[in-house]
C-alpha cells in the first residue's frame, strides 16, 4: 500500500498531521477497510489492499481542507466524506479537496505541453448517519451553489449521498462489514445516551465500547483505540445534541410569538448556546486550540476567522 501525500503552502497547522475528525475518518485509514467500502459502494471485488494509494492533505489552506478519506483505485480517485449533519456545501468543499490532490499529482509535470497529462477520475461519496431524516440516497451538485443557474453548467460535481443509518440502504450495510459496525456502535451509544435522559455521555459511550467488544464489534479497532474513540464520540454527541436542541428552541420561540424575529432570534439564541457547550466540552478533554477551530469550522460550517473568534470569546 503505498501513500501519497499532497501540501498546499500555508504552514499554520504543521504538526497537526495526525489528528482525525471522528471515528470514522480513523477507520478509513485502514486500506482494508477502504477496499470493504470501495467495493460495497461500486460493486467490485477487489481483493488487495495494496491496491489502494491512500492520499492525504496535509498542512492545508485551512484547517477545513482535510477530508475523511481520500484513496486511488483503478484509476479512479474517491473522496469519501462522513457528515452526521447535513451539509450543503459538500460539492463545494470536494471541488477544493480534489483540486488540491490533482495539484500534487501532476506537480512538476508540463501542463502547457501538448502531450495529455492523465488524472485519475473523480468520484466523490458522503455517508451519512445523522438523526435528521434524510433520503435514503440522493445527489448534491456544484451548480447548486452557483450564484447563476445555467442549464449546462461548464463546471459541475455530483457528490452521491447514501444514509447509513439502520432502516436505510440494507444491501449496502450487509455487503460491508466496517459500516455495518460502525453504525451498531453509533445505535448503541444514542440507545444509552437516550435512555440516560441525555445525561452522563461518557459514561454512555464507554457502555457502548464495552458492548461492542463482548459482541466482537469492532472489537480490535476499539481495543487499540479505546481513548481516542471516546473522545471522538464524545465530541460528536456533545455536537449532535445541541444541534437538536438549538432546533427545537427556535421552533418554540418562533411558534409562541409567530413573528419572523422572533424566530430569528430564538435560533441565535441557539446557535450560542450550542458554540459554548461544544467549546467547553472540547476544552475539558483537553483538545488544543487549533483542533478546536477545526471542528467548528466543519460542524458549524463557519469562515476560518469566525471560528477563530469563537473560541476566544
Amino acid at each position: 500500500m503505498e501513500e501519497k501525500v499532497f501540501f498546499t503552502n500555508n504552514s499554520f497547522f504543521e504538526g497537526n498531521r495526525e489528528y482525525k475528525s471522528d471515528v470514522f475518518s480513523m477507520l478509513m485509514e485502514d486500506p482494508q477497510n477502504v477496499l470493504a467500502v470501495y467495493n460495497a459502494v461500486n460493486h467490485s471485488e477487489y481483493k488487495d489492499p495494496g491496491q489502494v494509494e491512500m492520499c492525504r492533505l496535509d498542512r492545508g489552506i485551512s484547517l477545513s481542507v482535510r477530508n475523511d478519506a481520500s484513496f486511488i483505485l483503478d484509476a479512479s480517485l474517491s473522496i469519501y466524506e462522513h457528515q452526521s449533519t447535513v451539509c450543503p456545501n459538500m460539492p463545494v468543499r470536494s471541488l477544493i479537496y480534489f483540486s488540491t490532490i490533482v495539484a500534487g499529482i501532476i506537480k512538476g509535470k508540463n501542463i502547457y505541453g501538448h502531450s495529455i497529462i492523465r488524472i485519475p477520475t473523480p468520484r466523490f461519496v458522503v455517508f451519512y448517519n445523522g438523526e435528521e431524516d434524510q433520503p435514503e440516497q440522493y445527489e448534491m451538485r456544484l451548480s447548486d451553489a452557483y450564484a447563476r443557474k445555467m442549464e449546462n453548467p461548464e463546471l459541475e460535481l455530483t457528490c452521491k449521498v447514501y444514509n447509513i443509518n439502520f432502516g436505510k440502504n440494507k444491501a449496502l450495510l450487509d455487503n460491508c462489514l466496517v459500516l455495518k459496525e460502525y453504525m451498531i456502535l453509533v445505535d448503541y451509544v444514542r440507545a444509552y445516551y437516550r435512555e440516560a435522559g441525555y445525561q452522563r455521555l461518557e459514561h454512555c459511550i464507554e457502555l457502548a465500547i464495552d458492548r461492542c467488544i463482548r459482541e466482537g464489534v469492532l472489537r480490535d479497532f476499539l481495543l487499540e483505540h479505546r481513548t481516542e474513540v471516546l473522545k471522538m464520540m464524545t465530541l460528536d454527541y456533545t455536537f449532535e445534541r445541541q444541534i437538536a436542541l438549538e432546533r427545537i428552541e427556535a421552533h418554540e420561540e418562533g411558534r409562541e410569538e409567530g413573528r419572523e424575529l422572533g424566530r430569528e432570534e430564538g435560533r441565535e439564541e441557539g446557535r450560542e448556546e450550542a458554540f459554548t457547550e461544544f467549546i467547553c466540552a472540547m476544552k475539558e478533554l483537553g483538545i488544543p486550540a487549533e483542533k478546536i477551530k477545526y471542528q467548528l469550522m466543519k460542524r458549524f460550517h463557519l469562515s476560518d476567522k469566525a471560528a477563530e473568534e469563537k473560541i476566544w470569546e
